[in-house]
């Protein structure tokens, strides 16, 4: 501890951890980072650049399927950053070897089947003494911050929905190849995906049509994707109402996706060949959508990235939403989305060294969503300061009035 913490990166190298590594090889407190990643060469490219960064920087190649080297690995850190996806595939082994070698884990899980198994380590990380984050991204991650900080403003909450762009203006158009990213959406845009109804998770296809009314006139409809939000929520807060996870998104992209979802689930076509579809539409699909837009609703005025609350504050009916501001830079930083998941890792990362220097992680052991662990205010005032901002309230606005 005398020398700062260590922490190990897996899957540092690529873009959403490399991201987190550029920041978090700066962080007061941590004096070492390890880069660990399949792809050595950028690993090794990675740490050439962070050479003059103040905290020692050292690349490592690592098969995460490969439990004996990955455990190695872990033996001797204090604290692991786990980028490595889809979480479908990958999430619960990793989680599983942190617990075994008493190692404190933060990752940005996207996906709601590992991110239920590994909340339901919760007794195996407390026995184990150590503090795991489930979803420290931007959806889930900044988005249940947003939804802490909504829930906040009432006695009793009824309905929660957290949102986040797709293909609106000002969002990230990256997604052009086959990748862990791509194939993630693929998975949440099909088969049944959790929300809650009524207080209950259930299941239900996705890209239903949500239409949502803010505060300040804002309205629209927003897509019901399988992001972990809703399950989370369902633990966190006590929800008697609805609760989903939603893209704000255009007519023409829903539409596409909706036929993409439609052959994945006939099987005739899948995740990568789907993922793949999203750079290089086919013609035949694009025809078989076209006719499929003229039923979906447009996301109208509704913000960007925001999470919407319902329900009573002394007794009286009232809705709230908390935003990014539209015209702040973190607004901007959603063109990104590499660096609008990996940068909210690295700053719930910073609460985690700091309970560590302090000696005050003890009370936090088990495994927990954001919103339950993460000061919102904390990491909002933190990526505030990031854009040379001083304050949490210049970049999001919590706004609410009675219904």
């Amino acid at each position: 501890m005398a020398d700062g913490i260590k922490v190990v990166a897996l899957g540092g190298a690529g873009a959403v951890g490399s991201a987190a590594v550029r920041l978090a090889a700066t962080l007061p407190g941590i004096g070492k980072v390890v880069i660990a990643d399949r792809d050595i060469d950028a690993a090794k490219r990675l740490s050439v650049d962070l050479a003059r960064a103040s905290a020692e920087v050292e690349a490592r190649s690592i098969d995460v399927t490969d439990s004996r080297p990955l455990r190695e690995l872990l033996d001797d850190a204090d604290v692991i950053v786990n980028t490595v996806g889809p979480f479908f595939q990958f999430g619960v082994g990793i989680l599983h070897a942190a617990i075994e070698t008493g190692t404190h884990y933060l990752d940005i899980c996207d996906d709601w089947e590992p991110a239920i198994d590994m909340l339901e380590w919760d007794c195996a990380a407390r026995e184990a003494g150590i503090l795991a984050v489930v979803g420290m991204g931007a959806s889930p991650g900044m988005s249940n911050l947003l939804a802490a900080m909504a829930v906040s403003r009432l006695d009793i909450v009824d309905d929660l929905y957290t949102a986040w762009p797709v293909d609106v203006d000002g969002e990230d158009k990256s997604v052009e190849t086959v990748s862990a990213a791509a194939v993630h959406w693929m998975q949440q845009i099909s088969g049944k995906v959790p929300v809650v109804r009524e207080g209950r998770i259930v299941t239900e296809a996705p890209l239903r049509s949500i239409a949502l009314e803010l505060p300040g006139g804002r309205r629209g409809n927003a897509y019901v994707v399988g992001h972990p939000g809703p399950v989370m929520f369902h633990r966190t807060f006590s929800l008697s109402g609805h609760s989903a996870n939603l893209m704000v998104i255009t007519p023409e992209t829903v539409a596409f996706l909706d036929v993409l979802r439609a052959d994945i689930d006939k099987r005739t076509i899948d995740l990568d060949a789907a993922a793949e579809e999203l750079g290089k539409p086919s013609l035949r699909r694009m025809i078989r959508a076209a006719p499929r837009m003229l039923m979906r609703a447009d996301h109208g005025s509704l913000p960007l990235f925001f999470a919407s609350a319902t329900g009573t504050l002394d007794g009286r009916a009232m809705r709230v939403v908390a935003r990014i501001v539209d015209d702040s830079p973190v607004s901007g930083l959603l063109s990104d989305m590499a660096r609008a998941t990996g940068i909210p890792l690295t700053l719930g990362l910073a609460q985690v060294v700091s309970r560590l220097a302090e000696g005050t992680i003890s009370d936090r052991f088990g495994v927990h969503s954001p919103e339950s662990v993460i000061d919102p205010e904390v990491l909002f005032t933190a990526l505030a300061r990031l854009f040379d901002r001083t304050d949490w309230r210049e970049i999001v606005t919590v706004e609410s009035e009675f219904r």
